[in-house]
C-alpha cells in the first residue's frame, strides 16, 4: 500500500481518536463537578439538620428531687429534637468545673448548670462564651458572672412559706433554724424569706431563736447530728424547727424521734420528697414547700433549645448575681400540708397516692 493511500485512511482515524478523547475528558470533568456539588449540598443539609447538643451539669443525683429534674428536662429536650449530655458532680465543685469543661469540649451549644457552689463555678461562664456556648443557670444562681439566663422558683417566697406555716402553729416559743448548704445561694434566699417572717416576732420578744446551723451539701446525716446537738444543748426545750428542705428535715425528725418529740415539735421542709410527704400525712412533719418542678424543668429545656437557635426568650423577672441583673423565669412555690397534699402533690402526679399514704389505713385515705 502506498503512503498516499495510507495517509488518506490513517489521518481521519487519528482525528476521530483525538476528538473521542477530548469529548470523553469533557464528560468526565462535567460529571466530577456535579458529584462535588452534590457532596457540598449534602454537607450543608447535614449542618442545617444537625441535632442541637445541650450539656446539663448537675450538682448531684443523690437527692430524689434532682433525679426528677433530670428526667423531666431530658424528656422535654428530646421532644424538641435536642440531645442532652448529663453529668453529675457528686457535690464536688472542682469536679463540676472539669465536667463543664468536658461538656464544652464535646461541642454543646448551651450549657445548663445546677451549681454545687454558685461562686466557684462562675469562671466557667466566661470559658463557655469564648467557645461560643451560652449558659443557663438551673434552680441555683451562678454568682458574679455575665450569665445569659436563670430559671428557678421565687426562693425568698419559699422561706416565707416555711416560717409562716410554723409561726401559725407556734406564735411564741423557742425556735431552731436548720439551714441548707452554705455554698448554695438558694439557701441564703430561703433564710432571707424566713427572717422576713421571724424577725418582727423576735423583735417583739415572742420568739427566741436558740440556735441556727447550716448543713453542708443539704446532707441528711449532717442535719441529724446538728439536731441531736441542738436538743442536747437546749435540754430538749425546742418548740419549733424551721428546716430549709426535706433532706434536712428528715435528719432532724430522726433526732426528734429519738427523744419522742416527733409530731410534737412542728417542722418545715421543701421539695415534697416521698419520705417527707409520708411523714406529713403521718403527722411527724408539719409541711413542705412543693415546687412544681415539671414547670421549671420543662421551661428550662425549652429555654435551652431556644437559646441554641438564637430565639427570643420570654422572662418574668431579674435576679442580681452580684454583677448583673440576670434575666430570669421564676415559678411560684406552693405550701403543702396534710390538708392539701392530695390536691397538689398527688393530683399533679408528682407523688402517687398509694405511696404517700402507704402507712395510713385505707379508710383514712382522701376520696378521689
Amino acid at each position: 500500500m502506498s503512503w498516499k493511500i495510507s495517509r488518506k485512511i490513517v489521518l481521519p482515524l487519528i482525528m476521530v481518536l483525538i476528538l473521542t478523547f477530548v469529548f470523553s475528558g469533557c464528560a468526565t470533568t462535567s460529571n466530577n463537578q456535579q458529584s462535588t456539588t452534590s457532596t457540598t449540598t449534602s454537607s450543608d443539609n447535614a449542618k442545617n439538620t444537625e441535632t442541637i447538643k445541650i450539656g446539663f451539669s448537675m450538682d448531684n443525683l443523690a437527692l430524689e428531687r434532682w433525679q426528677k429534674d433530670r428526667d423531666l428536662f431530658v424528656k422535654r429536650a428530646k421532644e424538641l429534637g435536642a440531645e442532652v449530655l448529663v453529668q453529675s458532680a457528686n457535690s464536688d465543685p472542682q469536679l463540676q468545673y472539669s465536667q463543664c469543661q468536658n461538656l464544652i469540649a464535646q461541642g454543646i451549644k448551651v450549657l445548663v448548670i445546677l451549681p454545687t457552689d454558685g461562686s466557684a463555678i462562675a469562671p466557667i461562664v466566661e470559658e463557655a462564651y469564648k467557645a461560643g456556648v451560652k449558659v443557663l443557670a438551673y434552680d441555683r444562681l451562678i454568682m458574679n458572672s455575665d450569665l445569659d439566663y436563670y430559671v428557678s422558683f421565687d426562693n425568698v417566697k419559699v422561706g416565707e412559706l416555711q416560717a409562716e406555716a410554723i409561726t401559725k402553729l407556734v406564735p411564741k416559743g423557742r425556735y431552731f433554724l436548720l439551714e441548707g448548704s452554705p455554698t448554695d445561694n438558694n439557701a441564703k434566699l430561703f433564710y432571707e424569706g424566713q427572717m422576713k417572717v421571724l424577725k418582727p416576732l423576735v423583735d417583739k420578744g415572742d420568739i427566741k431563736i436558740v440556735g441556727e446551723q447550716w448543713a453542708k451539701n443539704w446532707d441528711t446525716n449532717e442535719a441529724y447530728k446538728i439536731m441531736q446537738n441542738a436538743l442536747t444543748a437546749n435540754n430538749n426545750k425546742i418548740d419549733a424547727v424551721v428546716a430549709a428542705n426535706d433532706s434536712t428535715a428528715l435528719g432532724a425528725i430522726r433526732a426528734l424521734e429519738e427523744q419522742k418529740l416527733a409530731g410534737k415539735v412542728p417542722i418545715s421542709g421543701q421539695d415534697a420528697d416521698l419520705a417527707n410527704c409520708q411523714l406529713i400525712v403521718e403527722g411527724k412533719q408539719t409541711m413542705t414547700v412543693y415546687k412544681p418542678i415539671v414547670l421549671e424543668a420543662t421551661k428550662a429545656a425549652e429555654m435551652a433549645v431556644a437559646m441554641a437557635k438564637g430565639e427570643k426568650i420570654e422572662t418574668n423577672g431579674t435576679v442580681n448575681n452580684g454583677k448583673i441583673d440576670v434575666p430570669s423565669v421564676l415559678v411560684t412555690p406552693i405550701a403543702v400540708d396534710k390538708n392539701n397534699m392530695f390536691d397538689t402533690v398527688i393530683k399533679d402526679g408528682f407523688q402517687k397516692l398509694e405511696e404517700v399514704y402507704k402507712n395510713i389505713p385505707k379508710d383514712q385515705w382522701p376520696k378521689q
